[in-house]
């Protein structure tokens, strides 16, 4: 089949992998603009399109979706299909509509549960047990299409963000090459959406950062393992902003007040937290400074216990 593959982060690449294994023709690969980062600026490509031209893909780059600047590449490469994996643009009505078997995505949730631009994140957030991949036709409104196949996947209790995002890139991928054909020979299902059932997971923001310690352990640790990597959990330490990567939850602990610190030392820092919890740091970066373990940051920024 000839498909046009749209997509930018690493969670898509499996994907387009996959769909060049199965033999289809991906005549052309959307990504997004290449971006400035790290202390240089220098601008990089995604993942997708360095795996795009590794296999010598055309790839396209549109900053706009609506002025027909997209639909003119689409109309040169002349799909069968679309397949969308976390490309982080709405497509307007007349690039759904161009292709004849029409515009199908990969979305990381079990829809119509956390729809929006960051679905892995906030099912760890909200101390979800469960979650998936759904495979769906696009639509207009946002992740509301209807739901061609689902597969689903337990959420360790110590699983992160990024660990979770690369094993549903690659369920995903496996469901993704079973659909497929389905589509082509028109026998795929459809089904629609509960309305009802529908949850919203927006884009992650530096708000969401900072850690209360009067909140259960459980609590503050989803916070931490679902704001990596990016803005991550934040807390202050003799003072000190740091950003809090890797913690394990302490139950039955009985301190005077959340937010007591009753270890420093070297298995890290416990601290009080809500309903008789303690939440242990394990691994931190302070501002300005390296990721390191809890216990060599106390070397050389000791913190007295219990106060």
């Amino acid at each position: 089949m000839r498909i046009v593959f749209m997509g930018t982060p690493s969670f898509a690449v499996p994907s387009l992998e996959a769909l060049l294994a199965a033999g289809h023709d991906v005549c052309g690969v959307f990504t997004q603009p290449d971006k400035p980062k790290n202390r240089g600026m220098k601008l990089l490509p995604s993942a997708v399109k360095e795996c795009a031209l590794s296999h010598s893909i055309p790839v396209f780059q549109p900053v706009k979706m609506r002025d027909g600047e997209a639909l003119g590449y689409l109309k040169t490469l002349n799909p069968d299909l679309i397949v969308v994996a976390a490309y982080g643009k709405i497509l307007p009505s007349e690039i759904l509509d161009y292709p004849p078997l029409g515009c199908i995505n990969v979305h990381s949730s079990l829809l119509p549960k956390y729809r929006g631009a960051a679905p892995i994140n906030w099912a760890i957030l909200n101390g979800e047990k469960e979650t998936g991949v759904t495979i769906m036709h696009v639509a207009p409104a946002l992740d509301a299409g209807d739901i061609i196949a689902t597969v689903k996947t337990p959420i360790d209790p110590d699983e992160t963000a990024p660990v979770l995002t690369e094993r549903l890139s690659h369920l995903g991928a496996e469901l993704l090459v079973k659909v497929v054909p389905h589509i082509a020979d028109g026998t795929a299902n459809r089904t629609v959406q509960e309305e009802e059932q529908s949850t919203y997971a927006p884009m992650l923001s530096r708000e969401l950062s900072a850690m209360d310690w009067s909140k259960p352990a459980r609590q503050l640790h989803n916070q931490v393992r679902g704001l990596l990597p990016w803005p991550a959990a934040v807390a202050e330490f003799g003072g000190i902003r740091c950003k809090v990567f890797n913690t394990t939850v302490e139950p039955g602990v009985h301190a005077e007040g959340p937010g007591t610190i009753l270890e420093a030392g070297k298995h890290g820092i416990l601290i009080a937290c809500g309903a008789d919890t303690a939440l242990r740091i394990n691994e931190l970066q302070a501002d300005g400074g390296k990721r390191m373990k809890a216990a060599d940051y106390l070397r050389g920024h000791p913190i007295d216990a219990k106060k």
